[in-house]
Formats: structure tokens, C-alpha cells, sequence
């Protein structure tokens, strides 16, 4: 059963509309979903948020590292040795811009494709092989009608246009629907599910 779901993004006000926060908007709705209520957690690096999972016995957590990005592993790192969290029973959730805004994949492992927030858990974890739930945003290249390319680092610290902002609401909406699948353990039902979904 997964133990803890981490949800990306940088920490303050400026940054809540971001793309680069996509992670922050998954965990923000479920943890609406399960009436839990994040609390900043100094020892933890971030915000924490704890609820039983559908009359399962174990806790699940919820973090939100308020470390900025690239640290966030120090937050992951520290829950983790706490709680005795296994690498395998962990879902980090992140933007990726590999993906168009609407789509959502899950693996587990694999490289970290120059997500600097991924590269310092997988630091601190000292492994790769943790599960990730990858939330689409679109990569600079292919956003039409914004004149030169954008630079990724620019690009990611900026609110999307309102159509991308839908599309990642429902890729939030479908992973949300296939979660009960994946944190009792049917991860290949899960993955199939979401990635029929587009």
C-alpha cells in the first residue's frame, strides 16, 4: 500500500498558479477529498497533511515540501526515515513537460529527465526506484502564438493559459479516479486505466 504521496511545487503566494506546482494542485484536491488538513512540519521540511485511506488500518501522508524545488528531497528524506517509508510505497507527483497539458502517466523509476526537484529525492532516497505520477504541462517549444521560445525555466514559473489550466485539471481529475487502485497495490490496473484516458 503506498504511504505517502508527495505532491511538487515551490512554497508562497507568487508561485500557487505556476505550472511548475501541478504536484502542490494534486495533493491540495485530495487531501479536499479526504477532509485532511496540511500542517507545517518543521522536523519535515514542508507541509503535512495525515488521513486513513477508505478503512484501510495504515496512514497514508501527504507533503508538500516548502523547501523550494530543487531541495525537496530533504523533506521526502526526513518523512520517510521518521515514518519508515520504503522508496516502493511512495508516489511523488510532479509537472513534466514532456507531456501535453491533459495527459498523465505513472511509472516507476526510470531517469529523472532534468526535473531538478526528482533529482534530489532520488539524492536522498538514494535510489530511483519510487513511483511517479507525472501531470502533463507542455514544453516551451510547443506553445503556439507566444512569439520566440520560451525558456523551460521561465515557462514553468508561469501561470497557464486557461485552456492548459482545464486540461491539467482533468489529468489532476482522472489520476484522482484510478488513486484507489494504486495505493491498495493494483498499480498495473491503475496504469492501464489512466493511460486509456489519454
Amino acid at each position: 500500500m503506498t504511504k505517502l504521496i508527495v505532491g511538487l511545487g515551490n512554497p508562497g503566494d507568487e508561485h500557487e498558479e505556476d505550472r511548475h506546482n501541478a504536484g502542490f494542485w494534486f495533493v491540495d484536491a485530495l487531501a479536499k477529498q479526504l477532509n485532511a488538513r496540511f500542517e507545517s512540519e518543521k522536523r519535515f521540511h514542508g507541509k503535512v497533511a495525515k488521513a486513513k485511506w477508505e478503512g484501510e488500518g495504515e496512514d497514508l501522508f501527504l507533503l508538500k515540501p516548502s523547501t523550494y524545488m530543487n531541495l525537496s528531497g530533504q523533506a521526502v528524506g526526513a518523512l520517510c526515515r521518521f515514518h519508515k517509508i520504503t522508496p516502493a510505497d511512495i508516489l511523488v507527483v510532479q509537472d513534466e513537460l514532456d507531456l501535453k497539458p491533459g495527459t498523465a502517466r505513472i511509472k516507476l523509476g526510470g531517469g529523472t529527465g532534468g526535473h531538478n526537484g526528482l533529482k534530489d529525492i532520488q539524492a536522498h532516497l538514494g535510489t530511483p526506484d519510487y513511483w511517479r505520477l507525472r501531470l502533463g504541462i507542455g514544453h516551451p517549444r510547443d506553445v503556439a502564438g507566444e512569439g520566440r521560445v520560451m525558456d523551460v525555466a521561465d515557462y514553468v514559473l508561469r501561470r497557464p493559459q486557461l485552456a492548459e489550466q482545464k486540461l491539467i485539471d482533468s489529468s489532476i481529475e482522472n489520476s484522482l479516479q484510478i488513486l484507489p487502485l494504486f495505493i491498495k497495490g493494483d498499480t498495473q490496473a491503475a496504469m492501464l486505466e489512466l493511460h486509456s484516458k489519454g
